[in-house]
């Protein structure tokens, strides 16, 4: 998720919001089972099989994790469940190349952060070498950088209240965009657990200022070219990188979400000024990159900010290898691109668009996943459909095409065509009368059942008498997860299909509280329930892992929870991991033996008030050393599957 976040939702869909879906969908549940099922769904409304889960658990029948959940804290440090160990990977600042420099927080400069680990890291991979292996031991760790935190990052600047991009100096904000990116490293596991390998031909940064292609019905678009780029299929750099996903053929894709902040200039008095009111450029110059980079100035580049938002691939194998930005796949604050392969061999992304109501998007290929050739996949991101959610209250939804000429998506309504939609996709996702959702993050596919789950991770406060959030709350502070079901089960499931149904997993909060109105499974303890969902990952057997951000603000720690998705345990939340204050945890991923799980600590101490007045040290936790964003890899002593 971005530093800054908009107060005011920019959504134009005339279409019902989520939470009065919502409330609908679980009244009608409720007169239909009637009875004692009406009664079970007053402790969990919304769920599939929930009185099931109610009877399972009554007769003794737990979760399919076995582990000892780790018991509430937060403090300085992190911390992990009784028989787990976690291990500090790699850290801001760590030398991913033999000829990098130490890390000196006193003395830093960008090009000494072009060959170290990146900032704040956010969507985690892990790629076992060689490439088609299922080494558990030995691979490459691609990691998101998402955002600096001036007030943390160098001494005497600024607060956490001031406005970094006026006082930071040209050589800080060059810091900045070399921070961001992504970074791609070989790691081995050894007798001492797991090592950058620093003489790996593989490891590279990717920056804001990396060259890149633009591919995809947008590439070449008058409305991408610019005076450093005339042909509109260039561009240098990445930033804001938040969520992620894996392509079956071994890639990256890497997602940009708030990069508005990155602009200065007056977007109000722009050409496009709808569009980019849309997208959220409020001209902040939020860095004071647009101070020195005039690329970043909307009044001097009007087209630069078309050129990000974007989702990237990247080829971790291949250092060589440019980046592409897909234009195929959307325009807008992407937070993951999940991908699938349909069981009719055709690629689905699954994604979704971090801000107030926001929409959940999906993308098919036009062709087939070939998995005897990596080369033929190469550019199947580049072709295919792109549709958008809307939901019924009778517990259906539909994937609306976002296809130039078909309904309101017109020449007269602005979209002279396939590109127009692509560029301005909030638009005319608007158009189509998508159903507004809350801050949409992740989006996950369960690898056992076929199911889809999106993450909402929290609302800005709303009155009863205007919720428009993703959930009947009317002041939701906690977020929920959202099941989509495909038509089919498992490897059947058509992800393809235009109708899918959908249900609730949770509602987050605290469960002792009643004006929270969480619903957890009714054996959730007082350690294991959550909040502020953010990231999730599954492991082989089906069970959901979910990194929560913003638990900090009620001063409780973020985490790692495991919950069961399907069966007697369903809706059960167990904490595994805690993070040290002011940081979240994103981005959890497994080695393909489910043994190591490496998770991102994000921003910690960012509750400090500058860089004098830490709140931790982690993970260093040394005089003259700040706190510093890391890769943490969570094993169980004596080794084993992480869940079992």
């Amino acid at each position: 998720m971005g530093n800054v976040k908009p107060d005011q939702p920019r959504s134009q869909s005339t279409s019902a919001p989520f939470a009065d879906v919502l409330a609908e969908r679980l009244s009608r549940r409720q007169i239909l089972l009637g009875g004692a099922a009406a009664g079970a769904l007053t402790v969990m409304p919304g769920f599939v099989g929930s009185v099931f889960a109610d009877k399972a658990y009554a007769e003794g029948t737990q979760s399919s994790l076995t582990f000892s959940e780790l018991k509430r804290v937060y403090d300085q440090n992190h911390h992990v469940a009784p028989g787990f160990k976690a291990q500090v990977v790699a850290r801001w600042g760590d030398a991913m190349t033999k000829d990098a420099p130490a890390f000196d927080p006193a003395a830093q400069s960008a090009a000494a952060q072009e060959k170290q680990f990146g900032y704040n890291n956010d969507f985690l991979a892990f790629l076992p070498l060689p490439l088609g292996s299922n080494s558990s031991d030995r691979g490459l760790l691609y990691a998101n950088h998402e955002y600096p935190n001036p007030h943390v990052m160098f001494p005497g600047v600024v607060t956490k209240e001031d406005d970094a991009g006026k006082v930071a100096t040209k050589e800080q904000v060059d810091i900045f965009l070399a921070s961001m990116g992504g970074s791609v490293v070989e790691i081995a596991k050894g007798g001492d657990g797991w090592q950058i390998v620093t003489d790996s031909a593989l490891n590279r940064r990717i920056t804001s200022l990396t060259p890149m292609a633009i591919s995809g019905p947008a590439a070449g678009h008058d409305l991408l070219k610019t005076a450093a780029d005339p042909t509109g299929t260039k561009v240098l750099g990445t930033g804001s990188n938040c969520g992620g996903g894996l392509t079956p053929w071994g890639t990256v894709l890497s997602c940009e979400e708030f990069a508005y902040e990155y602009f200065g200039g007056t977007p109000d008095k722009a050409p496009r000024a709808e569009s980019l009111k849309r997208i959220g450029a409020e001209g902040s110059d939020y860095y004071g990159i647009a101070r020195f980079h005039d690329r970043f100035n909307i009044d001097k580049e009007p087209n630069e900010l078309n050129r990000w938002q974007w989702v990237v691939e990247i080829d971790p194998y291949d250092a060589a290898s440019v980046p592409v930005k897909r234009t195929a796949l959307g325009r807008f604050g992407h937070e993951g691109a999940t991908v699938v392969v349909n069981k009719d061999g055709k690629v689905v992304v699954y994604q979704g668009d971090d801000d107030h109501k926001e929409y959940l998007y999906r993308f098919v290929s036009a062709g087939a996943f070939d998995a005897t050739n990596r080369e033929a996949n190469r550019n199947l991101l580049d072709v295919g459909t792109l549709s958008v959610a809307k939901f019924a209250a009778e517990g259906t939804l539909e994937w609306l095409p976002l296809v130039q000429g078909e309904g309101p998506l017109t020449a007269a309504n602005g979209f002279a065509d396939q590109a127009s939609v692509l560029i301005d996709v909030r638009l005319a996702a608007d158009k189509l009368g998508a159903t507004p959702m809350d801050r949409p993050e992740d989006f996950e596919t369960n690898p056992v059942t076929g199911r889809v789950y999106a993450i909402m991770t929290k609302s800005a406060k709303r009155k009863p008498e205007n919720v428009d959030a993703t959930n009947p709350r009317a002041e939701n502070k906690w977020g929920h997860i959202i099941e989509l079901i495909p038509p089919g089960d498992g490897k059947d499931a058509d992800h393809s299909a235009t109708a899918y149904k959908w249900d609730i997993l949770t509602l987050c909060g605290d469960p002792s509280k009643a004006e929270v109105g969480a619903k957890f499974h009714p054996g959730t303890t007082a350690d294991g329930w959550f909040s502020t969902p953010d990231n999730m990952c599954f492991d082989a057997k089906g069970r959901m892992w979910i990194a929560t951000d913003g638990m900090n603000s009620f001063d409780l720690a973020d985490g790692i929870f495991g919950i069961d998705t399907d069966g007697p345990g369903r809706g059960l939340p167990k904490a595994l991991f805690a993070a040290p204050t002011g940081a979240e945890v994103t981005g959890p991923c497994f080695t393909p033996d489910g043994t190591t799980m490496f998770v991102s600590i994000q921003h910690p101490g960012e509750n400090s008030e500058t860089i004098e007045k830490l709140t931790t040290l982690w993970p260093d936790f040394k005089d003259g050393m700040p706190p510093r964003p890391a890769v943490v890899a969570i094993t169980r002593e004596g080794g084993g599957e992480i869940g079992s």
